[in-house]
């Protein structure tokens, strides 16, 4: 076991470097970042400036210099400054982080409200009405694309209906945490939540025919096993490791992945600000906030195998 984890915590190490060295050398490619000194309808910069500013942000080293330079600084916890504006990347993070973790665990929540129940009615009456129901909720949600689903919920209920506003967070004299910003919370959590919902109804809904459709399942209901019994002691437990590996790897996604929904709603997350980072070309905020949002999904990933191995004795075995 302590050797299993071991070697998947390696693997998050080499994950987490390679993804931002990727990104580190992407950025590098993306522009001139220097322009953003230059003022529109100007007269550009003189070499000396150039040269000073170059300086200044470290882009007269090797990239590979640049890099080793930016990891010795994060590890001191130091993750550098916007380059116009001269702000701490690290306190913008901390600013976007509650709205973020608000959307990621709503859209987590339903998600598994809607997948999982759904999954296991449409296992045990396979064929019926609710079958039916739940394989149409999943071919939907992973058929439909979420940007074109959020623009027909807008249209929906905040044009004509005006059951619900159209974007962003709500005032910002109201706590994130607060029941003040449920209202504009609940578009956006569900459409977040609706495709990874689908693919939890239909892994939740196979797993359950595995197992129940199994020898031992069989022998339970011969000898006289209450129903319930059979089905959420028996079929559940042994049922429910794979839509819980998936489940974490579901909230990594929604902590990281939320890009599409937080532009759509203009909803101030750190999706959003790496959005703008790439449209500006700040290399630090970019750098940066893919380094927090990979640390996530890195560490996200690891909690969910360490789990599946303790639930599966079959991987503590290998």
């Amino acid at each position: 076991m302590g050797r299993y984890v071991l070697r998947r915590f390696l693997f998050a190490v080499v994950t987490l470097l390679s993804a931002t060295a990727i990104v580190f050398g992407l950025s590098r490619m993306a522009g001139d970042p220097l322009m953003l000194y230059a003022k529109p309808g100007g007269y550009g910069m003189t070499e000396e400036r150039r040269a000073d500013l170059m300086k200044k942000l470290g882009l007269d080293k090797p990239l590979v210099v640049q890099y080793g330079v930016w990891i010795g600084r994060v590890l001191q916890g130091d993750l550098g400054q916007t380059i116009v504006a001269e702000n701490k990347v690290a306190d913008l993070i901390v600013q976007r982080i509650s709205p973020t973790l608000q959307l990621g665990i709503a859209g987590f929540i339903f998600a598994i409200a809607l997948g999982v129940p759904f999954g296991i009615v449409s296992a045990v009456r396979r064929g019926s009405m609710w079958d039916y129901v739940g394989r149409t909720i999943a071919l939907v949600g992973q058929a439909a694309p979420i940007f074109w689903l959020a623009l027909m919920a807008i249209l929906l209920f905040s044009v004509h209906l005006r059951w619900l506003p159209v974007g962003t967070a709500g005032p910002d004299d109201i706590p994130y945490w607060s029941l003040g910003k449920l209202k504009y919370l609940v578009m956006p959590a569900i459409l977040l939540g609706w495709g990874p919902a689908a693919a939890i109804l239909r892994l939740t809904r196979s797993s359950m025919l595995e197992v129940l459709d199994s020898e031992y399942i069989k022998l339970a209901r011969a000898k006289g096993v209450n129903s319930k019994k059979v089905i959420w002691k028996h079929a559940f437990r042994n049922a429910i490791l794979q839509p819980l590996t998936v489940a974490a790897l579901t909230l990594a996604g929604f902590i990281t992945g939320a890009v599409v929904i937080e532009r759509i709603f203009a909803w101030p997350g750190i999706g959003q600000l790496t959005m703008d980072a790439v449209w500006n070309n700040e290399f630090p905020t970019l750098t940066a906030t893919v380094l927090f949002l990979t640390a996530i999904y890195v560490v996200l990933n690891l909690v969910a195998d360490i789990a599946y191995s303790l639930l599966n004795p079959i991987i503590r075995i290998k």
